[in-house]
């Protein structure tokens, strides 16, 4: 992956929301979430299909987030 994505402005921090884990543009849908069902197989475009809500950005801020 050469481009680079500004995860900051797609992670998201609520303390009331997913007892504060850390989620997609406050969304219910937490970085842990996308990157387990990566972790599981799924594909990016399976991940996006299954939640239509999801951009490939926001896919690629989780991939960000935990690497930096």
């Amino acid at each position: 992956m050469s481009e680079r994505i500004d995860y900051n402005s797609r992670i998201t921090l609520e303390p009331g929301k997913r007892s504060g884990q850390p989620c997609i543009r406050g969304l219910r849908i937490s970085v842990t979430d996308v990157l387990s069902y990566f972790a599981s197989g799924m594909t990016m475009e399976e991940i996006i299909d299954d939640f239509p809500e999801l951009s490939r950005e926001d896919f690629l801020a989780c991939i960000y987030y935990v690497n930096n």
